[in-house]
C-alpha cells in the first residue's frame, strides 16, 4: 500500500545521509570532488523542495519522528556541507570552528528557533554557491538556474508564504527573545 509519509520520510532520511556523503567526499576526495558535492546539494535541495509535499499528500493524518525533525536534518547536510569545504582546502578550520562554536551558543543561548536554524545554514550554502561559481562557473550555473526554476516553481507560494514567514519569524524572535531568555 501506498503510504505518502514513508515516502516522505524516506527522501528526508536520504537527504541526511547526503550530508554524510559530503564529508566522506571531502575526506576522500577533497577539492576534485566539487562537481559531485554540487551534484549532491542539487539532489539534498530537492528532496528538501519535495519531501514535505509529499507528506502533505498522504491519507493518514499524524507526524513522523524524522518529519518533525526536518530542520536538523537539513541543518545536519549544511554541516557536512562545511566539513567538505574545510576537507577540501576551500574553508578554513578556524573559520568553520569558530562559526559552529558561535552557532551553538546561539542555540544554546536562545533555543532551536525553526529560524535561526534556517538562517545558520544560509551562510554556508552562500559560500558554496560562490565556490562553485568560482571554481567550476558550469557547475555554478546550474546551481543558480536550480534555485531560479524552485522559485519559479513554488512561486505562489515562495513570495506569499516562505519569505513572509521568515521575515516574521525573524521579527517575532528579535522581538520576543528576552522573554526566551526570562525561560530559561
Amino acid at each position: 500500500m501506498f503510504n505518502a509519509k514513508l515516502i516522505a520520510d524516506f527522501v528526508t532520511l536520504f537527504r541526511g545521509m547526503l550530508g554524510f556523503g559530503l564529508v566522506w567526499l571531502g575526506i576522500t576526495e577533497g577539492g576534485e570532488g566539487l562537481q559531485t558535492a554540487v551534484i549532491i546539494m542539487i539532489v539534498a535541495w530537492t528532496g528538501d523542495a519535495i519531501d514535505g509535499k509529499i507528506a502533505r499528500r498522504s491519507r493518514k493524518n499524524y507526524q513522523s519522528w524524522i518529519g518533525t525533525h526536518d530542520l536538523e536534518i537539513d541543518m545536519a547536510v549544511s554541516c557536512g556541507l562545511l566539513v567538505y569545504l574545510v576537507t577540501a582546502g576551500y574553508l578554513n578550520i578556524w573559520f568553520a570552528s569558530f562559526y559552529i562554536i558561535l552557532w551553538t551558543f546561539i542555540f544554546w543561548r536562545w533555543r532551536n528557533v525553526r529560524v535561526l536554524g534556517m538562517l545558520s545554514q544560509a551562510p554556508i550554502y552562500a559560500y558554496f554557491i560562490l565556490i562553485s561559481l568560482i571554481e567550476l562557473p558550469n557547475m555554478g550555473v546550474w546551481i543558480l538556474a536550480w534555485i531560479v526554476i524552485a522559485v519559479i516553481i513554488t512561486w505562489p507560494q515562495f513570495p506569499k508564504v516562505i519569505v513572509p514567514g521568515f521575515i516574521d519569524g525573524m521579527r517575532e524572535f528579535l522581538i520576543n527573545y528576552r522573554n526566551l531568555d526570562n525561560d530559561r
